[in-house]
């Protein structure tokens, strides 16, 4: 028997959550229950506020990251800006924080367990670390943020990376459910699904398999990457890039960035070397080089990969005035961080 665990976390995506579970329990049905369906949290059964209205819906389970079948993680509901205890990001971090990653994380490693996401569930993994390198999709607001943790950004409706299947926006959810009925029961039960449901599957599954396209056409045909990409250097920053004197930036600056998730202490050592200005970040014992360091008028701008306190691909904009730096580190669609650092 193939089982389902469809995760909740407080702030989950009502749609996201509830529509692939309808699709799996009529599979149970009308596959003589050879699926077995149940809504599960990582912390146990428990009553579990979705985002927006707050409808609550019981977790009958605890989430097992060993037992095979599959594993479906859904997005969250709340305020599209901001940084406030509603806005999306920030419930898209809480659920990264608790221990739903390291659950995933072990389910990852399992050859006959697939994990699958709707819409921001895929954040969810990778904020957590979980999809570097892998190729993967999400709601068409979050592909920057998707591909700022270093996963493979790819704009389809459903992606298939084997263990890994990622759905794009909220009724997505319909069609990652509809996809793995077919690919896990047979096309036979998937068809009847759809009859029941009066909705045919949207879209072609992208998956790593098939004659590959020609290289200058891979980006804009087939939509994988793109948003992964760092901060792109032309001939005119790189000019400006080009200095001849000590810049105003160089030095050893004591920073702070104040994230939704606290204040990190970060120390940048920035100089002027052969013209070229270059830097790095230490935080603890993360060294971090600056990547495509710009100079645009008075504001130094570059881009630079973190892992803590989750693994990113961060833009930076800053200026000084004397010993004092201010400026901003952003990721996608979480908030702006502000950055303010003294030069030591």
């Amino acid at each position: 028997m193939l089982h389902v665990q469809v995760v909740l976390f407080d702030g989950f995506d009502l749609l996201d959550a509830v529509a692939p579970y309808e699709v799996f329990c009529a599979a149970e049905m009308l596959a003589d229950y050879e699926m077995q369906v149940e809504f599960v949290s990582a912390e146990g059964p428990r009553l579990v506020p979705s985002g927006g209205k707050g409808v609550n819906i019981e977790a009958t389970g605890r989430l097992n990251p060993t037992r095979k079948g599959i594993i479906l993680v859904p997005g969250a509901s709340g305020e599209l800006e901001g940084d406030g205890p509603n806005a999306i990001p920030t419930i898209l971090s809480r659920a990264m924080n608790t221990e739903l990653t390291v659950k995933l994380k072990h389910a990852l490693a399992l050859p006959d367990l697939t994990v699958a996401t709707v819409c921001g569930g895929s954040l969810v993994l990778a904020m957590g670390g979980l999809l570097d390198g892998r190729p993967a999709v999400t709601n068409h607001l979050g592909m920057e943020l998707l591909g700022a943790t270093g996963a493979i950004p790819v704009h389809a409706r459903v992606v298939d990376d084997g263990n890994l299947v990622t759905g794009g926006g909220v009724t997505s959810g319909l069609d990652v459910a509809l996809y793995l009925v077919e690919r896990e029961l047979g096309p036979q039960v998937a068809h009847a699904v759809e009859r029941l449901f009066e909705y045919e599957r949207r879209g072609t599954t992208w998956r790593k398999s098939g004659i590959p396209l020609r290289a200058e056409m891979a980006v804009g045909v087939s939509g994988v990457g793109g948003a992964r990409d760092v901060t792109v250097v032309d001939s005119a920053d790189a000019e400006r890039a080009a200095v001849t004197v000590e810049s105003s930036f160089d030095g050893t600056w004591d920073a702070t960035i104040a994230t939704p998730i606290g204040k990190l202490a970060v120390q940048l050592h920035i100089s002027t070397i052969n013209g070229l200005i270059q830097g790095q970040a230490i935080q603890g014992d993360e060294v971090s080089p600056f990547i495509a360091p710009i100079l645009k008028g008075s504001t130094l701008c570059w881009s630079q990969r973190v892992t803590k306190p989750m693994r990113l691909n961060l833009n930076f904009e800053v200026a000084v005035s004397g010993d004092v730096m201010t400026g901003s580190a952003k990721a996608g669609i979480l908030p702006a961080s502000k950055l303010t650092a003294i030069r030591i």
